[in-house]
């Protein structure tokens, strides 16, 4: 079931470009999980309610370009509308740093949800291309679920390594430089990208301009819904007001769960990887609630959203039918990214300062998750995968 085996010739310099590429990224957009939010209301005066809506916008930028993406890769060269994305990423967050250096007013909310849309639309467009599109292109068929999982995972070490970075540099270099560095990286990631040869493809005849070809998988839609308050939880993990340490260690737990899943999950039923994860991320928030300096919670957390996280993709991939792998792709990139924006939102808008109601709200989404998985996802799956 698992087919991740290491494939030493899938390793090559293009494919390490890509890998890059989507690290450096994922990074440009990671760093400003911890600071903007605290710019917002502690700079512009913005209310926690406002600031939580600020970052839930991004999340409504994610799935805005996605009807147009199989129109868009067909019509122009596919690398080219990932550049382009990557440019307005780092257009977007360069914007932010020209609001921060406007010290006369206070910024409008409504400016700031815009461009937080706005970035989220690039976003999402440059890691559907990037993820269903150009890192299959670069591999052979029987390396692609492989290039898929690896590629993946560098996405996830970027959830630990963008706000550790930014809690590191924001008290010696300050907000604003720390929105150049943002924009800085999204430039990097563009000109990894520009540094693989992609071969001409000749445009598909007949592709209409919206659909769901490279968007979302209908099929998918169990797996999406029980996958998804994972990743709110992982939202509301995010904002709290925790220091370097606990994302240090959650890198920690992401390590630890590859290691796990090579070591550990490899020859065993998938069932028993998704509800260790689950078990993990229950025990995680179990620690931070009665033992909240405990460093044991993050490593926890890391380990439970990295074996949930990789399997559930696992699961999306063998799902698709023929030519579906880039949708199904699309699939889990926007359920992983929406429901860490949504979380992010809820825990600003609605349980600022509320750790003991933050806690609760995500043990009861592990559970129902977990029991979804128990009494229905997993049968479910077994009678409609194709690979």
């Amino acid at each position: 079931m698992n087919e991740t085996r290491v494939h030493i010739r899938l390793w090559h310099k293009d494919f390490w470009l890509l890998a890059l590429s989507n690290l450096l990224l994922t990074l440009s957009v990671y760093v400003l999980i911890p600071v903007l939010p605290v710019w917002l209301m502690e700079t512009e005066n913005l209310s926690p309610q406002q600031a939580g809506i600020a970052m839930g916008a991004f999340a409504v930028g994610l799935f805005l370009p996605g009807a147009f993406c199989s129109w868009l890769v067909q019509h122009y060269r596919r690398n080219v509308v990932c550049l382009w994305a990557m440019a307005a990423v780092a257009a977007c967050v360069v914007v932010l740093w020209y609001v921060d250096s406007q010290r006369t007013t206070f910024v409008e909310w409504w400016t700031v949800t815009l461009l937080r849309m706005a970035m989220g639309a690039a976003f999402g467009l440059a890691q559907m291309v990037l993820s269903s599109t150009l890192v299959i292109d670069t591999c052979e068929s029987f390396q692609r679920t492989s290039a898929n999982h690896a590629v993946a995972w560098f996405s996830r070490f970027a959830l630990s390594l963008g706000p550790l970075a930014a809690l590191l540099m924001i008290q010696p270099l300050g907000f604003g430089v720390l929105m150049l560095c943002a924009a800085c990286l999204a430039i990097a990631s563009l000109l990894t990208l520009s540094l693989v040869d992609f071969p001409f493809r000749t445009p598909e005849e007949g592709v209409r301009v919206v659909s769901l070809d490279r968007f979302f998988l209908p099929r998918g839609l169990v797996l999406f819904v029980n996958l998804l308050p994972v990743s709110i939880v992982a939202g509301l993990l995010l904002s709290l007001p925790v220091g370097s340490h606990f994302y240090a260690l959650l890198m920690g737990g992401f390590l630890l769960a590859l290691l796990a899943q090579r070591f550990v999950f490899r020859e065993t039923e998938p069932k028993s990887e998704v509800i260790s994860g689950f078990l993990l991320l229950l025990s995680s928030l179990l620690v931070l609630m009665f033992r909240p300096e405990s460093p044991t919670a993050s490593v926890l957390a890391g380990l439970g959203l990295g074996l949930t996280g990789s399997r559930f993709l696992i699961f999306f991939i063998k799902l698709s039918r023929h030519c579906q792998r880039g949708t199904s792709q699309s699939t889990f990139f926007l359920c992983w990214e929406s429901g860490i924006v949504l979380g992010l939102a809820l825990g600003y808008a609605c349980f600022f300062r509320q750790l003991h109601s933050l806690l609760l709200v995500a043990l009861t989404l592990i559970a129902v998750s977990l029991l979804m998985y128990l009494l229905f996802t997993h049968q479910w799956f077994m009678h409609h995968k194709n690979r």
